[in-house]
């Protein structure tokens, strides 16, 4: 009997599975709504883990497991670990055991896996779509080395609304329902007036030892549907982007600058990590279904004025234990004398000129001081974390890798489309 046959025979005795996964829509989540959740699992536990498949040894699991996620490398086949996943708690264990995070296998299997960091070898290929007339954009995960493709794997999804004072771009993980009353909202980004200084918000607290600027006016906000009872959902300041003034662009293409707070400087260092997320580490793999899921409870915002600005700007020292953030810049491009532009060499990925196209790579910590010919900079600070570029009409790459996730890393290409008036 085949693996894929025993998944497909466990998935026709408890229902199509595989729908719990999050392909186009969180589990549970049908398209359009947002009142289903992970809850919705636990409805049939005596089904489930009364049955047959329940009660495998676990020598027998764990080889069927394993030998399902190594066949099983790409989607949409990869649903089939997905639907292994929702069987039972003790098959939600042993996938939890088996299945690593996209740091070290580079690929994006569970919700969870779009707010933990990227690979360190190589990167995810990805694309965004944009649609100009209901000011949406959807990430999607690259399944063929083609640029300009109409299929791929549904991400994230945002929206942009246009405010008095600023811009917001809310995010979820439904395609449809781009809200924050919904319960697949995750984050959102939000601009200044002038489009020039972004801060992206994360509905789950960084890990404790982040250096996260002080709330500003705090207002609750509860959701009609579900409250998670475990995580206090918020709007929790996690980066920082600024781009530099270029009135007509006389000082030449945009520069830009992202400070990570939820992710410390030494992430990049010899045997540097990127901290969890303090909900996330102590649970199972069960409750991280949940903890992207949950519905917002409460909202700790940050007013846009010039001097909370400034705090965001200012680098962070380590006192009172807490970590220096990572700094990006976006990589300097060249002058090209005979296209008469200035050029950044995308490796085929990016075949549009575009204002909006660029590539992040560390900053120079001034602490650390200027890299000489006798010091050079190490080989981690001087490799493309994030490049986002044009290839199409509304089509656009974004290629991530270590230490970004893809939830920051969408934030981040989000500011790269807001109208900047000081800047080009």
């Amino acid at each position: 009997m085949s693996f894929r046959s025993i998944v497909r025979d466990v998935r026709d005795g408890f229902g199509s599975l595989s729908r719990r996964s999050f392909d186009v829509r969180l589990l549970g989540h049908s398209r359009g709504k947002s009142s289903g959740s992970f809850h919705e699992l636990h409805d049939q536990p005596l089904i489930i883990q009364n049955s047959r498949w329940a009660n495998l040894p676990p020598e027998l699991l764990y080889d069927i497991i394993k030998r399902l996620e190594e066949s099983e490398s790409t989607w949409p086949s990869r649903k089939h670990v997905v639907a292994c996943a929702a069987v039972c708690r003790s098959w939600r264990v042993m996938c939890k055991e088996i299945v690593r995070g996209p740091e070290f296998c580079a690929k994006l299997t569970f919700p969870v896996s779009l707010k933990q960091p990227g690979p360190r070898d190589g990167s995810i290929q990805c694309f965004i779509k944009r649609d100009k007339s209901n000011l949406t954009y959807h990430l999607f995960l690259c399944l063929s080395p083609a640029l300009l493709v109409e299929n791929g794997k549904f991400l994230l999804s945002a929206k942009r609304n246009r405010r008095t004072t600023c811009t917001e771009y809310v995010i979820s993980m439904d395609a449809d329902n781009i809200s924050r009353s919904s319960s697949t909202y995750i984050g959102k980004l939000r601009s200044n007036f002038l489009g020039t200084k972004f801060i992206i918000y994360d509905t789950q607290p960084p890990y404790t030892g982040a250096h996260i600027p002080p709330p500003g006016r705090t207002s609750k906000r509860f959701n009609s549907k579900k409250v998670s009872p475990k995580v206090p959902t918020g709007s929790y300041n996690i980066a920082h982007i600024s781009y530099e003034l270029n009135v007509l662009g006389t000082r030449g293409p945009r520069r830009m600058h992202c400070t990570m707070h939820s992710i410390p400087a030494s992430s990049l260092d010899a045997g540097g990590s990127v901290p969890g997320q303090p909900e996330l580490l102590p649970r199972s793999l069960e409750d991280s279904f949940r903890s992207i899921s949950f519905s917002n409870s409460m909202d700790h915002s940050v007013e846009f004025s010039s001097s909370r600005f400034s705090e965001f700007c200012a680098p962070c020292d380590d006192e009172e234990g807490k970590a220096r953030p990572l700094v990006l810049k976006n990589k300097a491009p060249r002058w090209h004398e005979q296209l008469q532009c200035w050029c950044l060499n995308f490796r085929g990925r990016v075949t549009v000129a575009s204002v909006k196209n660029f590539q992040l790579i560390a900053a120079t910590q001034p602490a650390a001081g200027a890299p000489t010919p006798s010091q050079p900079a190490p080989p981690e600070h001087d490799k493309i974390i994030l490049q986002f570029g044009k290839v199409g009409k509304d089509m656009f790459t974004m290629d991530y890798r270590y230490p970004l996730s893809a939830f920051q890393a969408f934030a981040i290409c989000l500011s790269s489309f807001d109208t900047k008036l000081a800047c080009e």
